[in-house]
């Protein structure tokens, strides 16, 4: 059955995927590699969030195990039941993925939590936080990325690199379900011998 082999293909490229997506947000938690930044909450809100472990990691990892396992079962009714729990599955990794990405979105546009020196001295804030509509944004301006935090140190482009590789990362989450999900409507509306050119009888 053609969406059974493309499920176990899914599934076992989602597994990698996912496991990116958990080391990156982990990372995201100990800016310059110090716990005491997340123990006094000098953090961003969206890596605290941590989309990428619970939610394009932990819940794209069961899905992906329900890719992978297979029944060797036969019959109309065992056919529908499988896509329908596999289409359950790939709706689970969109919505997991597409929630992942746009926190990460949110937190790269954001820029870092850190310790900035602007006119009140020295302060937690998001000092590369875009404020006024027509103001560049901090990305298109390295210029102000290392005066823009006493420390954490390096935390701007750590902040860049580790939400750019969730973006990225459940960004193809997403992508590989949704053309699986394409392919299972296919299969579901056609029947199982859809890619053999055949539709079988009811």
């Amino acid at each position: 059955m053609c969406v059974s082999h493309c499920s176990k293909c899914v599934g076992m490229a989602l597994i990698p995927i996912a496991i990116v997506c958990m080391v990156a947000n982990v990372l995201l938690l100990f800016p310059d590699m110090k716990y005491q930044y997340l123990t006094e909450r000098h953090v961003t809100r969206e890596a605290i969030w941590c989309s990428g472990i619970w939610s394009s990691g932990l819940l794209v990892l069961v899905a992906a195990r329900g890719f992978t396992t297979h029944y060797e079962k036969k019959g109309c009714c065992y056919f529908t039941a499988e896509v329908l729990r596999k289409l359950g599955y790939t709706c689970l990794v969109i919505v997991a993925a597409g929630f992942c990405f746009v926190v990460s979105g949110m937190g790269l546009v954001r820029g870092p939590l850190c310790l900035h020196n602007g006119t009140e001295g020295l302060k937690w804030e998001r000092p590369l936080k875009k404020v006024n509509i027509g103001e560049e944004l901090y990305l298109y301006d390295p210029e102000r990325w290392a005066s823009a935090c006493e420390e954490p140190r390096g935390v701007v482009i750590w902040n860049i690199v580790l939400f750019s590789v969730l973006m990225a990362a459940s960004g193809l989450e997403f992508i590989f379900c949704a053309l699986h999900l394409l392919t299972a409507l296919l299969e579901f509306m056609c029947g199982p011998g859809f890619w053999k050119n055949k539709v079988v009888p009811a």
